[in-house]
């Protein structure tokens, strides 16, 4: 049996003490114990431990025995303030491109005035396809494939992203549903689609993979490697095909639209999920002793 004192890590205030049966105990379990025993800590999911009251914020996977904590050591309680289950926030943040985007696309007089009228290009029905497709195979992902590290996050980021997609949506639909707006030729438009599906489809199988290394109800970490599907021999060369895919995507459809808010949309993903994927890297090359060394972050022998 180990007691730990748990403090508030801003006011260095006592909650009290906790008894941990075991020292396999992981801080996700320990999380838990904290809120079910201590009255004044807040729930488990807002719950960040930490060592010091500045320090890191533990691993969930971590363990009382692997911290080397024992009887009388301090664990300090960082409060995340209000959060908000992870499904919840994609489902909201895909949802409303999806809507945003199709009222552009019905050209509504409101918007554009009487040239609303006007004859709708075959481009613009291809995109309107497209983006459709993409938030749709999103929205279905998050029900159906995603498995979720954490259960909720701060609730500030479902204004945070519903603000980046839903504003993006309209900068770009505005544009690509407008009356005056004139296409690329038709050569350019069927090939950025082809290049488009191919890039949807891999983005695909790479969330189908990234499923199956994870069991249901678990949070086993391993190494994601390529299965009998080619398109994920991708993961032979990066750590995040799935965000290289993604990438390829939106500028096979900048390329096909032939817009300037469709580039800068690209540009702005494509810029944060390199961040998101150079830090996973980082990740798994300190996880995993055994990682492939030759791999990249997203961009095949480049980055």
């Amino acid at each position: 049996m180990v007691e730990l004192e748990v403090l508030s890590a801003k006011t260095t205030k006592s909650y009290g003490t906790v008894n941990v049966s075991s020292t396999a105990v992981s801080i996700s379990e320990l999380r838990t114990l904290i809120h079910k025993t201590l009255k004044q800590a807040p729930h488990a999911d807002r719950i960040s431990l930490r060592l010091e009251p500045r320090g890191r914020s533990l691993r969930d996977t971590d363990s009382v025995a692997s911290l080397n904590l024992g009887n009388g050591d301090k664990v300090y309680v960082k409060d995340l303030g209000p959060q908000i289950g992870w499904k919840t926030v994609f489902l909201a943040e895909y949802a409303g491109p999806l809507i945003v985007y199709l009222i552009f696309y019905f050209r509504p007089e409101l918007v554009y005035g009487k040239a609303a009228g006007n004859p709708i290009s075959l481009t613009t029905h291809i995109a309107a396809g497209c983006y459709t497709v993409h938030y749709v195979k999103r929205l279905l992902e998050t029900i159906f494939v995603h498995r979720f590290s954490h259960n909720t996050m701060p609730l500030r980021n479902l204004f945070k992203n519903c603000s980046y997609y839903w504003g993006f949506t309209a900068y770009v639909s505005y544009h690509v549903n407008h009356p005056l707006y004139t296409s690329p030729c038709m050569c350019t438009v069927w090939a950025a689609l082809a290049a488009f599906a191919l890039c949807e489809l891999g983005n695909f199988s790479i969330h189908i993979a990234l499923r199956n290394l994870r069991p249901p109800g678990t949070k086993v970490r391993k190494i994601p490697v390529a299965d009998s599907n080619p398109l994920t021999k991708l993961f032979n060369l990066v750590s995040c095909p799935n965000y290289t895919y993604e990438i390829g995507a939106w500028v096979c459809y900048s390329v096909m639209t032939s817009c300037l808010p469709a580039y800068l949309f690209a540009f702005a993903g494509a810029f944060q999920m390199t961040v998101w994927a150079l830090a996973k890297h980082r990740n798994y090359k300190k996880e995993f002793k055994d990682y492939p060394r030759a791999r990249r972050a997203i961009f095949p022998f480049v980055l």
